[in-house]
């Protein structure tokens, strides 16, 4: 049978709506960007405690003592832990993504509930968007809208949006029918029958619905982080490109207490707006007998009451507003940045974690304000071509990423190779006998339980490893290529070295493991891997014309592998997360080094 070329139509319709619809897309973009960044300043403004407080407060408003403790013991513990910004920007994130699918949903469940013919339309579609894997929703999201919280904001709103529309339906479809026909039958209108009688009903399982809208969008939190949108799921992402237990941990937890909170509050609110939940909650009154002190609500007078006290507290004694923004840009002589902002993004390659932060302080000490931020590849050069990264460090040409250079070149600006002493292979441990080569490899499935340790999935050497290396020496069937991450393939290394067990890895040279493990590098006689790349430095289009002293650090930026390799293993000595740490620690040891790479003519 032919093949049926489903992907080249929807790869042609996406450009097609890109080339015609832009506009459009700009227009959505900035009214979902202006919303977020609105909802972000309102919940950043006031100091951590205080908006604690603030939400503990309402969950004791609408629940009882107990939980509003609760809740600002958790909002604490995220405060704790130093993750309140990134928490707020997720907040942030869900909130407007709920916002615009409640808009879209609750009409359109409205609809599907009066009309069979529409219900028998949209059911099959919402099955569609519902079991459509949620990290799909991401590329059409990236290709429209770039990188940022947008396109995690929009597919959001795509993976949520079913159960928005499915538990609106089934309220109204739910609610007596005979009490729809004694409203008819005494002239209400359709439109005061919805209003007075439908909705009113309906609204716990309405209610519901929001709820899961509210779960399944932090849900894809993680994954909007792999597209920039920052937050907790930039944190998650970042956890686990670098195998960071901790922040992983740090992470998750916090995700789990907004998700406890906003699941209560959302179920509070369902039994205090809905009739038959008020009935409820009366009759839950009832049979518990007499108060107990931890089921204590206040009234609303005396809650807001104490949401004014605790914001004059604060204000009284200066803490509203936060503590002062940390200010990362230089003063005095060689303050050439003034405080321009840069951005710039790094895929998590050992090389370009040092070169990408090793820039990130040498521009801070110029007094640049540089954000500098974890993608995955071809997230990274989807959101530099369309402008929203200014510099990557770590691009291998013209091999590793020739294909992301040959879609996006007329959008990027190439500073030049900055390391040209590079090259792709497979290593095993040097206890492993017998193996040389890739040839090698034939036939000796079994010593490595048929498996080769790889890196990103997006990594060029991992197209070149699957598209031409195994087949080149007959290594197809033989051996399954597992996708992973960089630090999960080197964590897998380290286990397995300290094991004496045999394994097959991706590496490339440089690279500090050499250093530390003995390791073999199988020969290449075919030459399929090709000559050794250089590590490019790549700029979005027309960054020359608006940081033209930066473009020309960057064009002059050559270092050696000495410099290299002790960068790398300063920054793996110095501990994970504290990159920017050990690269100021590695700079104090060479001193001449920001002079020779950042000049600054004297009296600048």
């Amino acid at each position: 049978m032919p093949r049926l070329p489903l992907g080249a139509w929807v790869d042609s319709a996406v450009g097609f709506l890109q080339r015609h619809l832009s506009w459009l897309f700009d227009a959505i973009g900035s009214v979902v960007s202006g919303m977020y960044d609105g909802i972000d300043a309102v919940l950043s403004a006031p100091e951590p405690l205080l908006l604690a407080g603030i939400l503990a407060v309402l969950a004791w408003w609408l629940r009882s003592l107990l939980a509003g403790v609760l809740a600002f013991a958790g909002f604490a513990l995220i405060d704790s832990v130093e993750l309140w910004d990134d928490s707020m920007a997720t907040l942030s994130l869900v909130l407007v993504a709920t916002v615009v699918t409640l808009v879209i949903a609750i009409p359109l469940g409205i609809w599907a509930a009066r009309s069979k013919t529409v219900g028998a339309v949209v059911r099959p579609v919402l099955d569609f968007m519902q079991t459509m894997p949620a990290m799909v929703y991401l590329i059409p999201g990236v290709f429209f809208f770039g990188v940022g919280v947008v396109p995690g904001i929009i597919a959001t709103i795509i993976f949520a949006l079913p159960p928005g529309v499915r538990m609106t339906e089934l309220g109204i479809r739910q609610v007596d029918a005979e009490l729809v026909e004694a409203a008819e039958a005494f002239g209400t209108s359709p439109r005061d029958t919805l209003l007075r009688v439908q909705l009113p009903l309906a609204l716990r399982t309405i209610m519901a619905g929001i709820n899961q809208v509210i779960m399944l969008g932090l849900s894809m939190v993680v994954i909007a982080g792999m597209v920039g949108g920052g937050g907790l799921g930039g944190d998650v992402f970042q956890a686990i490109g670098n195998v960071n237990i901790g922040l992983g941990f740090e992470a998750g937890v916090s995700v789990v207490v907004l998700a406890m909170y906003l699941d209560r509050i959302t179920g509070a609110l369902s039994l205090q707006v809905s009739p038959v939940g008020r009935r409820a909650l009366a009759r839950a009154k009832e049979l518990a007998g007499g108060p107990r002190i931890w089921d204590h609500r206040p009234q609303p007078a005396v809650a807001i009451a104490g949401a004014v006290v605790l914001a004059l507290v604060a204000g009284g004694l200066g803490v509203f507003g936060g503590s002062p923004a940390k200010d990362n840009t230089a003063s005095g002589a060689g303050n050439v940045g003034k405080g321009e902002k840069i951005t710039m993004g790094y895929i998590p390659w050992d090389e370009g974690i040092a070169s990408t932060f090793l820039w990130k302080e040498l521009l801070e000490e110029r007094g640049y304000d540089v954000d500098a931020r974890q993608y995955e590849a071809g997230a990274l050069y989807a959101g530099q071509a369309g402008g929203q990264i200014d510099i990557q460090t770590d691009s291998w040409l013209p091999v590793t990423h020739a294909a992301y250079w040959a879609k996006y070149k007329n959008q990027l600006e190439d500073m030049g190779s900055w390391y040209d002493q590079t090259s792709l292979e497979l290593s095993v441990p040097s206890y492993v006998k017998g193996v040389h080569s890739l040839a090698d490899l034939k036939g000796k499935a079994s010593t490595f339980q048929g498996r080769i340790i790889g890196i990103e999935p997006g990594a060029g050497e991992m197209g070149l490893l699957k598209d031409k290396v195994l087949k080149a020496y007959g290594l197809e069937g033989e051996y399954e290529v597992v996708d992973g991450s960089t630090p999960a393939m080197l964590s897998e290394l380290k286990r397995s070295y300290e094991k004496k067990e045999p394994l097959v890895v991706v590496l490339w040279s440089p690279h500090w493991a050499y250093n530390t493990y003995d390791l073999t590098k199988l020969d290449d006689p075919r030459n399929v891997w090709g000559t050794g790349d250089g590590i490019h430095t790549l700029t979005r289009g027309g960054f020359t014309d608006d940081h033209p002293r930066v473009a020309s650090w960057l064009k002059d930026f050559d270092i050696s592998e000495k410099q290299l390799t002790s960068l790398e293993a300063t920054i793996q000595s110095t501990g994970k997360g504290k990159e920017q740490e050990a690269v100021r620690a590695w700079l104090k040891d060479n001193p001449r080094a920001a002079d020779t790479w950042t000049p600054v003519a004297h009296g600048e």
